[in-house]
């Protein structure tokens, strides 16, 4: 059980490393996910179904995801169309596509044929499946945060996330932040594409639906992990999301099995997660404005005891 939760919190993990380049670096608004999601899982369960290898099925699930979000950021490019309504109008359509490339049905199961999790534990034979499975997923979710991690120390990840922090600055220096956007935006559905490829082989199905209310377990999942350290390092702040994924889905395995005690009943997660959300943010700002003060008595601190020895010297001075 416990197991479970860590493989599904490390799946969902790479989800919200997705949510962290749009909605953290990119500060780019972006609800394409809540359908690249499902795009993700989709194409990968047709693809799987069709006779297409285990990786090729998730390289193909990644491309997917990135399309889409080459879709929102042209949207947002070229049309003019605010971030938040770009993703709107993705979202929208990848409905309908998802439900075309399921061949016109809403949920497709992997039941005949083998899945990625299905071979993990014989890859690992002599370990318990279980802890095969976590063993496995463990490592693509390293590979994968590795690969971020060093892609985000290049100039052109140092740029993208320049141009989250100061478009204008970007463009002083030459670039230009339509093509860092393309880039960026499709980066981050094309991972969101792949937890959803991966999610599928793991439940054993793919559903229309299965990438609904995705952004904002993303953001929860983010500022949980925001609590648990600080740094600007973008090793440590990938690190922190796949700890702040496995905790949220740990909350949500607590609320779905004991939540009973309190009257609490599935139906009631998505309202959990909405004030989990809520709760971060008031947490987060009251922890900044107290941080805000404190420079502020310290930097009145040190000039006053600036002044008193300026004070002091200006006598001695005298005295001389």
């Amino acid at each position: 059980m416990l197991e479970g939760i860590f493989v599904d919190g490390l799946i969902f993990s790479i989800m919200v490393l997705g949510v962290l380049i749009s909605y953290r670096i990119l500060d780019f608004a972006d609800l394409t996910c809540d359908g690249s999601f499902a795009t993700g899982a989709a194409v990968a369960t047709m693809a799987i179904v069709s006779g297409v290898g285990l990786v090729g099925a998730l390289v193909l699930a990644f491309v997917s995801g990135a399309i889409a979000g080459l879709i929102t950021a042209t949207i947002h490019n070229e049309l003019k169309v605010p971030g938040l309504l770009a993703g709107i109008l993705t979202m929208t359509m990848l409905y309908s596509i998802n439900i075309r490339i399921l061949g016109g049905r809403a949920n497709v199961p992997l039941l005949k044929v083998e899945t990625l999790f299905q071979k993990i534990p014989k890859l690992l034979g002599g370990i318990p499946s279980a802890w095969a499975l976590l063993i496995g997923t463990l490592v693509i979710v390293f590979v994968v945060k590795t690969i971020i991690d060093i892609f985000f120390r290049t100039d052109l990840g140092i740029a993208i996330g320049a141009m989250g922090s100061n478009e204008q600055m970007v463009i002083t220096l030459g670039m230009n932040p339509k093509v860092l956007k393309l880039i960026g935006i499709g980066l981050s559905n094309a991972l969101i594409a792949l937890s959803g490829g991966l999610l599928a082989q793991y439940q054993g199905f793919a559903d229309a639906n299965l990438g609904q209310g995705m952004v904002v377990q993303g953001l929860a999942a983010i500022m949980i992990g925001e609590f648990l350290f600080d740094s600007n390092r973008i090793t440590f702040i990938t690190l922190r999301v796949v700890f702040g994924a496995i905790i949220y889905k740990g909350l949500m395995f607590l609320g779905r099995y004991y939540g009973y005690y309190i009257n609490l009943t599935p139906s009631d997660l998505k309202l959990l997660t909405g004030i989990m959300v809520i709760v971060s943010l008031i947490i987060a700002q009251t922890r900044n404005a107290a941080s805000t003060a404190d420079a502020r008595k310290k930097a009145l601190k040190r000039n006053k005891a600036r002044r008193d020895a300026l004070a002091g010297k200006g006598g001695d001075d005298a005295q001389n």
